[in-house]
């Protein structure tokens, strides 16, 4: 099932997963990327898109910083914890990058950045984590400013112990 080279928890997608998986992406989302026309994608119901532009302006120091990072990053893990079984991978995309399965109970190594292979906020980069069946999924858009939630399940899990970052909704749907 999975392809490509395995970096401890992340599993790099084949070419083919990865052109399939994007196929898809572009096709149910109608992703259209850009970084001055929004909406670049369209999720189905329900959905959530959070306003995160407060923390990409500059206007937090670093210590808030990393305190909000840190907290989005813990909750974002325990929500994909709530909504996948301990042997279930879901995909870890990040445009124009590698793209892996990723498992939310395995380790998640950081980089020389201290961030994870594919971060969950959208610094620089469209990055998407999708349920294998697309089922649900967590959507960054660094130049929208916006973390959209989409899957009653995932939606759940986030509401039940919200990122600090999730402050503003902009849309729900």
């Amino acid at each position: 099932m999975f392809g490509g080279i395995y970096i401890n928890n992340w599993i790099e997608l084949t070419p083919s997963e990865e052109e399939k998986v994007w196929k898809r992406v572009y096709t149910e989302f109608q992703f259209k990327p850009s970084i001055s026309e929004f909406p670049s994608f369209f999720v189905p119901n329900p959905f959530i898109i959070y306003n995160i532009s407060t923390y990409l302006n500059g206007s937090l120091n670093n210590e808030e910083w990393d305190f909000h990072y840190a907290d989005l990053e813990e909750k974002a893990l325990s929500a994909f914890q709530n909504v996948t079984s301990n042997d279930e991978y879901f995909y870890a995309l990040d445009w124009h990058h590698p793209c892996y399965w990723v498992n939310p109970f395995l380790e998640f190594p950081r980089d020389e950045f201290n961030e994870w292979i594919i971060p969950f906020f959208p610094n620089g980069d469209y990055y998407f984590f999708i349920q294998k069946d697309f089922n649900w999924g967590f959507l960054g858009h660094p130049w929208e400013k916006t973390i959209t939630i989409f899957g009653k399940e995932l939606i759940k899990a986030f509401q039940k112990d919200r990122p600090r970052m999730f402050n503003t909704i902009l849309r729900t749907g």
